[in-house]
Parts: C-alpha cells; structure tokens; sequence
C-alpha cells in the first residue's frame, strides 16, 4: 500500500510527497472540467458594492433555464456542500444514503443509515439520498427509476413523509440524467446542482438547491440576504446564459472521455461509469498504480475504503493524455 495519506484536491500534498517531478503536475483527482468556461475575464465586477437581489434573481433564472426547470423552485447557494449541509435542517425523519458515494452524504441528516446503491428499491420508509451520476464509480441510476422511487415518497404507503433526494453535482455533463424538471410543489423532491464541476470554476463556490417553494423558502430564510458574493453571481449569470458553450462543450467533454477510455483499454483496464467528467478503474493494487502515476507527477484519485479503486479525470490536453499513456505503459498493463 501507498504511504500517502491523500485528501481530494490536495496537489500540494502530492509534490511533498513525491517531489516536482520530471514534468509540471498533471492533476487528474478532482473529476472537475480541465477547460472552464472562458468568459470571466470579460465580466465587470463591482468589488465596493453590496450583492444586488435582482442579480440574484438573474441568475437564478439563467440557471432554472438550463436546468429545464422553474426559477421558481431554485435557491442559489454558496456552494452545493453548504446547500447539502442545511437538509438535516428543513428534512425530519430517518434517512438512509447510498453507497459508494460522497461522504458528506452520510452526514447530512442524523442517524441516516447506508445501504448500497445497487440494493435500494425506493420503497423504504425513510429520505434516500443519492448522487446521480454517482461518484466515484460514475454510475446513473436511469430517470425512470427514480421517478418511480418518488412515486413512493406520496402519502400511500410506508414511505408517504419521506422525500428523495438527488445530488446531481456532475449532472450538467449527461443532462439526460437530470430530474430538475420533475422538481414541483406537489413532489416530494430535493435536487442539489453544482456550477463549478461542469464549469470548471469550482473556486466560484456556487451551488443550488431545487425543490418545493415551501423547502425554497427554508433556505432563503436560512441563508439571509447576501448569500452570494457579486463576483459569483456575475459569473453564474453570464455562464449559464452562454448556451453555446454549454453545448460545444457536453460535446468534447464526451470525445474526451473517449479519448481517455481508449488509453485505459489499451492499457488494460476497463474504464467504469457514464459520466463524461471522469472514469474508475479497479485493479488488483491501486494504492501502488497511484504511487507509481504520482512518481510520473500524475495525481489521481485512490479511495481508502476499496484497495482496487482508482479514479481519473479528464486530462486537459493531448500531452497530458499521452504521458498518462506512457506511465500506464511502464505499469506493464496490470488492469482489472
């Protein structure tokens, strides 16, 4: 096993460890789009004054029409962590959170329970709570299933005070995934969606909850006036607004992770998950496939609660691509 103790997006911990290199850094850990959107150097901020409502109101707009949703049911926050740090505040009852997924999930709501993704049926008497694409293994539970879960949620049956809620943080990258524009007043739904993996801004730290305009309500009244600096409200607006970018862009992020699937193959390893922002591989010692990419000055993402798991973003480049290739190769194909 690794004697690095890693902590996502901790590049800094990496050079410690292992030194600068051979060659600059190729971070590929965090699952976020290596090419963010190109317009925030265009954008005028007013530093000296006060995050204006209407803004607020903009962007919210701007962000409900790219989701497919109403304006009405979308709060904007800052960051989609804090957004999903407040459930346990407005959503009572038991819960219970699918495995494998983010560890915050497991901290949302007290006592909540963990139970496989593949052994949920969406018939248990408690909140589920699940991401969708899931990481890391970038599964997507199809939307039907789902929808068919929150039928479940209504007032028949066991689970009738219980609600389902989805963390779609890489959703913008396989919109077919998405339930936002199922989220209304009478569904017991809560959809959490993230600017800056798609993006490529995660530093923005902007996120949204959508749900019932009762939950909505919750929200802003925890959140108070300002919950947004004027920086992240300009770029949210003008990014989400940018449609064509926003479609060029689910477009290469798919070419890339092809790209990036052939390089694993040829290596082999089979390459998991539908999410364009991101693939799992598993083989036989990843902690030492980790070391021996970090010695190469390749950061990736290992997980201490399954030794055969190694996650991959997307590399930002064709030279980055090809010196994941060759630093695959010097592994002598070791692939699950």
């Amino acid at each position: 096993m690794s004697s690095f103790t890693f902590h996502g997006g901790r590049l800094a911990d990496a050079m410690a460890q292992f030194g600068m290199g051979k060659a600059p850094w190729i971070d590929l850990s965090t699952g976020i789009n290596p090419h963010d959107w190109p317009g925030v150097g265009n954008l005028s901020v007013d530093w000296r004054a006060l995050p204006d409502a209407g803004a607020l109101d903009d962007l919210e707009a701007a962000a409900a029409a790219c989701f497919g949703t109403d304006p009405a049911h979308v709060c904007a926050v800052p960051g989609t962590e804090i957004g999903l740090r407040m459930l346990g505040d407005v959503v009572p009852g038991p819960a219970i959170h699918a495995l494998p997924s983010y560890r915050t999930h497991g901290e949302l709501i007290p006592h909540s329970r963990p139970v496989a993704l593949t052994d949920l049926t969406g018939a248990e008497d408690a909140t589920i709570i699940l991401a969708n694409p899931n990481n890391p293994d970038g599964r997507i539970t199809p939307p039907a299933t789902l929808l068919g879960w929150l039928g479940a949620r209504h007032g028949n049956g066991r689970a009738g005070g219980s609600w389902l809620v989805v963390d779609e943080a890489f959703a913008d990258a396989a919109p077919q995934s998405s339930l936002a524009a199922h989220v209304h007043d009478g569904e017991r739904l809560i959809v959490f969606r993230s600017f800056g993996k798609f993006f490529g801004l995660a530093g923005v730290r902007l996120g949204f909850v959508l749900g019932p305009r009762a939950l909505i309500a919750q929200y802003r009244q925890r959140l108070g006036g300002w919950p947004l600096s004027t920086a992240a409200l300009a770029i949210g607006t003008a990014a989400y607004r940018d449609t064509e970018w926003i479609a060029a862009t689910r477009i290469a992020l798919r070419e890339a992770a092809e790209a990036l699937d052939a390089v694993l193959a040829r290596r082999g390893f089979r390459a998991v998950g539908a999410c364009p922002l991101f693939r799992l591989i598993e083989t036989a010692d990843a902690a030492a496939l980790f070391e021996r990419l970090a010695q190469a000055a390749i950061l990736t993402r290992p997980f201490d609660y399954d030794p055969r798991w190694l996650r991959l973003g997307l590399p930002a480049s064709r030279e980055a691509l090809d010196r994941l290739d060759a630093a695959l190769a010097e592994d002598g194909g070791t692939g699950g």
